[in-house]
């Protein structure tokens, strides 16, 4: 597990782009909520495995997901409200939340960039984090190939831009030292 800090996190922008770039906030969101809203989420969601072809061969997602699309599915409650709290700090018109549950420091998501063919051009990406703090790893697609480490605490969101996708890839990486779950749900404008 990650030793909390001795100070508060601070507001980060370590990326600038005409779109916004890449900003961490923390501590949009209150302890107790964020762990009222990772209760609701860890016992309720419809939390899926999945599978993806690697390098020839199919091998199992390292953490577990769900989809949700606002006013098309039955959010759970606490979700919900976080949706519209996202959606009026960012002023953005996010209509679709994907999970993941990282079950401990096993789990993790290789470096990537989001599918952009999907989404919105000019919307952001807003990751809302819950339970452990994890590390996220930005780093430039092109040389001198930058990177950025980013610890992730409950209650804050990662906000990218469309535009940052294009240049940058993210990942958590596995950390044998986390043994707490930790709940992310990614914010998306998907338009259709």
């Amino acid at each position: 597990m990650h030793q909390a800090s001795l100070f508060a996190a601070q507001p980060q922008h370590p990326i600038l782009d005409a779109e916004g770039g890449v900003r961490y906030l923390p501590d949009v969101f209150a302890p107790d909520w964020c762990a009222r809203l990772f209760a609701e989420l860890w016992d309720g969601a419809a939390w899926n495995s999945e599978q993806r072809l690697m390098y020839e061969r199919l091998v199992e997602v390292p953490r577990r997901v769900a989809r949700y699309r606002i006013g098309r599915d039955r959010l759970p409650p606490l979700l919900e409200t976080a949706a519209g709290r996202v959606r009026e700090v960012l002023a953005a018109p996010f209509d679709s939340i994907g999970l993941n549950l990282y079950r401990d420091g096993r789990d993790s998501v290789a470096p990537h960039n989001d599918k952009l063919h999907d989404l919105v051009p000019g919307q952001p990406i807003a990751v809302l984090s819950l339970g452990a703090t994890r590390r996220m790893t930005i780093r430039a697609k092109r040389k001198p190939h930058a990177s950025w480490h980013i610890e992730l605490e409950p209650g804050s969101l990662l906000v990218m831009s469309h535009a940052s996708q294009h240049h940058y890839d993210h990942g958590i990486p596995k950390d044998p030292g986390v043994t707490d779950a930790r709940i992310s749900a990614a914010f998306r404008v998907r338009g259709d």
